[in-house]
């Protein structure tokens, strides 16, 4: 997740306010009829558009499900309250999930800061319970060093965080940046994590981003079957210019055949909001 610049938050702001009055105005009921006719549902990530989600959540919601999108992943206000979240942190979790299911959501998904998960795990799963979540995901351990040996420790801490979020009844997330896939000691550090992860407690959530550093997401996919269980997606240019999915260099039909072996069950499209109504379609388009 990254942060918007000035002009990238101004531009955002200018196009959702157009977007969410044009689809605010759409009845609950279409959009129902709307979501229902895709065999494969998608989802987006919130926080590339947590400007608007906080100062309308009830219409934020209906804007995406106007664009195609049927499923959310959200990111835990009090952990990210600081990242533009704070006005929700005094919101009740069961209202957030009754204002995304009124507008023919669901939310199945939420990013938690490894700070919280190790520190307030108990008012993690309580807060994920009550919204309602399949999955809770992490954005990064706390990695102390720079070493393979700071890594296995991590990597074993976040076992244990997520034997936990299991025995609660959800699956443990962990998401990638562009830092996991650097060298250490001759290795890649994702392979350094994926060697020290139980596959039987914590699942990965793989970003395409990566693609910009040369490392494609169904080359992970097919090396650690049955390892992932979501994936955040963007698409690029070959100069790294952000584009709506299926415009962009990546192969998006060996990634979803590949996201078969690799386990992965949900797709967060997680990019500016221009291009979420075009990947919506193009991956509807490609998935049926």
């Amino acid at each position: 997740m990254k942060k918007l610049n000035r002009r990238e938050f101004i531009g955002q702001s200018a196009i959702g306010l157009g977007a969410m009055v044009a689809f605010s105005q759409l009845p609950l009921d279409l959009i129902a009829r709307d979501i229902a006719k895709y065999k494969h549902p998608i989802g987006f990530q919130v926080y590339q558009i947590r400007d608007m989600l906080v100062k309308d959540l009830p219409g934020t919601m209906k804007m995406m499900a106007g664009l195609g999108y049927q499923l959310v992943e959200m990111c835990y206000p009090a952990g990210y309250a600081t990242s533009g979240f704070g006005p929700l942190v005094d919101t009740k979790p069961a209202d957030i999930r009754h204002m995304i299911d009124d507008s023919g959501l669901h939310c199945i998904s939420c990013h938690f800061g490894i700070r919280d998960l190790t520190n307030n795990l108990d008012k993690c799963i309580e807060y994920s319970q009550q919204l309602g979540l399949s999955q809770m995901v992490c954005p990064g351990l706390d990695v102390r060093g720079n070493s393979v040996s700071a890594f296995k420790e991590a990597a074993d801490n976040y076992n244990k965080i997520a034997a936990k979020i299991k025995s609660a009844g959800m699956v443990t997330g962990l998401h990638n940046e562009h830092q996991e896939f650097a060298m250490l000691d001759g290795q890649v550090i994702y392979d350094i994590l994926m060697s020290e992860l139980d596959g039987d407690l914590v699942k990965m959530q793989f970003q395409t981003e990566v693609i910009n550093l040369g490392y494609k997401a169904a080359t992970y996919f097919n090396k650690y079957p049955g390892r992932f269980i979501s994936a955040h997606l963007s698409d690029w240019t070959a100069d790294k210019k952000q584009v709506p999915i299926g415009q962009g260099i990546i192969d998006w039909k060996d990634f979803f055949v590949a996201a078969k072996t690799g386990g992965v069950k949900n797709f967060f499209v997680e990019m500016r909001l221009e291009t979420y109504k075009d990947s919506a379609t193009y991956i509807h388009g490609l998935l049926g």
